[in-house]
C-alpha cells in the first residue's frame, strides 16, 4: 500500500525527499506484507509469538506515536525521558500491546492510517537540515519508523511462509 504523498506548494529539500522516500518504501513494504490477508487472518496470533498483524501494527503504531511525541522536543534540543523509568522498553511494549489488543481491528487500521499520515506531514514540514546525517532527530525517527518497520515485515513475511508451507 504505497502512500501518495499531497504534493506541496512550498519546496522540500532533496535530503528530505530522500527520507520520506526511504520511509514510504519500508512502509510499502510492511503494509505489503499483509496485503490480501482476510480480516480472520489479520488477528490470529501466531505472528510473533501470540502476536497478530493485529498486535503487530498497533505496535508500529505507537512507535510512529512516540516518535511524534518525542521529535518536537528532540527538535528543540531537549531529551525526552527515559523507558528505565517505564520499567524499560519491554514494560512500554508490553502495556503498549495490552491497549491495542483492547481495540477493533478497524480501530486499530483507522489509528494506523491517521498516525502514518501526521508522521509524514510532520516529517515534511520540518526546516531542511532537521533530519541530516547524524542528528538526533534523524536517530529517533530511524529507530521509530523505518527502521524498526523491517522486523515486523519480515515476522510477517516469514508468518505466511511457514502457513503456506505448514508443520
Amino acid at each position: 500500500m504505497h502512500v501518495t504523498r499531497p504534493e506541496r506548494k512550498d519546496p522540500v529539500s532533496g535530503q528530505s525527499e530522500r527520507l520520506l522516500d526511504t520511509l514510504d518504501a519500508a512502509w510499502t513494504a510492511l503494509t505489503d506484507a499483509y496485503a490480501g490477508l482476510p480480516d480472520a487472518r489479520l488477528v490470529q496470533p501466531g505472528v510473533v509469538d501470540d502476536w497478530s498483524v493485529k498486535d503487530i501494527l498497533a505496535h508500529v503504531t505507537t512507535w510512529e506515536q512516540e516518535a511524534l511525541t518525542h521529535l518536537p522536543l528532540i527538535i528543540a534540543g531537549g531529551t525526552p525521558p527515559r523507558y528505565a523509568a517505564q520499567g524499560g522498553i519491554d514494560a512500554f511494549n508490553a502495556r503498549a500491546t495490552q491497549a491495542g489488543r483492547r481495540l477493533s481491528l478497524a480501530a486499530v487500521l483507522r489509528r494506523r492510517d491517521q498516525t502514518h499520515a501526521r508522521l509524514v506531514d510532520f516529517v515534511r514540514g520540518q526546516p531542511a537540515g532537521t533530519f541530516g546525517g547524524r542528528t538526533r532527530a534523524r536517530r529517533r525517527l530511524r529507530l521509530d519508523t523505518y527502521g524498526h518497520y523491517p522486523e515486523h515485515t519480515a515476522a510477517i513475511l516469514a508468518w505466511r511462509e511457514r502457513a503456506i508451507i505448514g508443520p
